[in-house]
């Protein structure tokens, strides 16, 4: 965006030497004290091929910005206070999302609070001037992982449907299928985020440079967004058809990844040659003239020096109150300790299956049995929420992905009848390679009250942390062998087990707690 306001006053470029270098300087000291949260996005750019793109990310906003100097040093840096509310609103989220170990979030509250500095030092005009180039730190954000078991979902349903549509019977169970020729699973890396945040990012950017109308930008983004989602489909059932019709010769090594790549790089072709017919890149941006002068009455610009200072106070609140946060000792925790109750009995494990749950600082794991029912319970309980121990984690999950002796086939939340109320759990299907199913329910217990929805857990947890009350959580899971034409009696145990058992589940918070 580069329409500048015409009632706002130009600058000659001699007046920028102190604002530029003072913002310049004060954005990096806000990348230093924020070090940890900026680190944490490198290590996901190192890490991850999905978001390797994020080095890139702030060499292009600078030299989007570097594209406009000529446009931007015409601009009067005015400090603006109304840039210390967004980085104070930002600077709260911060310290929410740090509180809660939310890094997604931490990361998008530090780009605001950068954006935030350009504008309570250089003022709203510049900031409307550099619109986009500044938006698109926030690209610089890891974000999107939580979409990979939405679009396995669609790619799965896309691919079983169209294998359908050709004549070819299907038997499916959660996203795993079978056909004639093979055995087929989709996985994370069948989920297409990799081409999705790829065709998102670049897509965003080419209709930057390549179209002066907002309406063109907005179309051609959404078309970056929804094309790949389709064409990773299309992507996927090709795949199985040249599987199936080379008679599971092609398609299921290296040449797997070569076709996807390939097929994903002519459809961004395809997109960007289609999008050429209506390019405007050949035409200036609409510029808006403007005064020389302030108009009269204009009040007096504030000193930039003083405003910079405040804002690295109001900056540096946040990290100092959650560094007090961390330096806090832990509550004393003896071991969890669970009486048996409705006439059940502890009993000798009945399967291999454990669930992925880390950093637990207390877990108790006890079969139980009554009359040849057998249910599996795992509790697992933290005691405060820290980076890599927090009852909230990506890394807590029933199954690796690609176990080798055990597959998830179906995962959702589910309403279901406990001790005569409804409650919401967290249901999965398990498959074992040795033949055996599972039945697993789980939910947390937070201030004694039961949560499934991630998202709450983890505000609740954020809020008690950072107003000092307790922030303990303990995960509840339950499991039982089942068959599936008789899945319902596995639920009414599960049901009946979690009623008579959730009393004393409930009092181990309180001995944990030493009340």
């Amino acid at each position: 965006m580069s329409a500048l306001p015409d009632t706002l006053p130009v600058a000659p470029r001699s007046g920028w030497l102190l604002p530029g270098a003072l913002t310049l300087g004060v954005l990096l000291v806000l990348a230093g004290v924020f070090w940890p949260t900026l680190y944490s996005m490198v290590e996901v750019w190192d890490r991850s091929e999905t978001f390797t793109h994020g080095y890139l990310i702030f060499p292009i906003s600078a030299w989007l910005i570097w594209r406009q100097r000529d446009e931007l040093a015409r601009v009067q840096p005015r400090p603006d206070l109304r840039g210390l509310l967004l980085l104070a609103a930002a600077g709260a989220g911060w310290l929410l999302a740090d509180a809660g170990s939310v890094n997604v979030v931490a990361q998008y509250a530090f780009i605001a609070m950068l954006i935030a500095a350009v504008w309570t030092l250089l003022g709203w005009t510049f900031v409307w001037a550099a619109f986009f180039p500044l938006m698109f730190l926030f690209f610089a954000v890891p974000v999107g992982e939580f979409l990979i078991q939405p679009l396995m979902g669609v790619t799965a349903d896309f691919t079983v449907a169209m294998l359908q549509a050709t004549g070819i019977p299907v038997y499916r169970e959660g996203m795993f299928f079978s056909i004639p020729s093979g055995d087929w699973s989709v996985v994370e890396g069948c989920s297409g985020l990799r081409y999705l945040i790829a065709s998102v990012t670049l897509g965003v950017l080419y209709a930057y440079l390549t179209y002066r109308s907002w309406k063109r930008r907005l179309l051609f983004s959404i078309a970056a967004l929804v094309v790949p989602v389709f064409a990773n489909s299309g992507r996927a059932y090709m795949i199985v058809m040249i599987a199936h019709l080379s008679d599971m010769k092609l398609a299921l090594g290296v040449d797997h990844y070569i076709y996807g790549w390939a097929f994903f790089g002519l459809v961004m072709l395809l997109l960007f040659w289609i999008g050429s017919f209506w390019r405007e890149d050949d035409q200036p941006e609409p510029v808006v003239e403007r005064p020389l002068a302030p108009p009269a009455g204009t009040s007096k610009a504030r000193p930039i020096l003083p405003m910079a200072v405040v804002l690295l106070l109001v900056a540096g609140l946040w990290p100092a109150y959650a560094g007090w946060l961390k330096a806090r000792p832990l509550p004393a925790m003896p071991e969890l300790q669970v009486e048996a109750q409705g006439g059940w009995q502890p009993a000798e494990p009945f399967t291999t299956w454990v669930p992925h749950w880390v950093g637990a600082d207390r877990q108790l794991r006890q079969p139980y049995a009554q009359a040849g029912h057998n249910v599996l319970l795992e509790l697992n309980y933290y005691v405060t929420q820290r980076q890599d121990a927090e009852l909230i984690n990506s890394q807590n999950f029933m199954i690796r992905q690609k176990d080798p002796a055990w597959s998830n086939v179906g995962e959702s939340i589910v309403t279901v009848e406990m001790g005569g109320a409804s409650r919401q759990v967290r249901q999965a299907k398990l498959r074992g390679s040795n033949g055996q199913r599972l039945l697993v329910w789980q939910w947390n217990l937070i201030n004694q009250r039961p949560v499934v929805n991630d998202h709450a857990a983890k505000l609740i947890l954020a809020f008690d942390r950072v107003r000092l009350q307790r922030d303990d959580g303990l995960s509840v899971l339950i499991a039982t062998p089942y068959e599936e034409p008789e899945r319902e009696a596995a639920v009414a145990l599960l049901a009946r087990f979690a009623a008579d058992m959730e009393p004393t589940i409930g009092h181990t918070l309180d001995q944990v707690d030493g009340q």
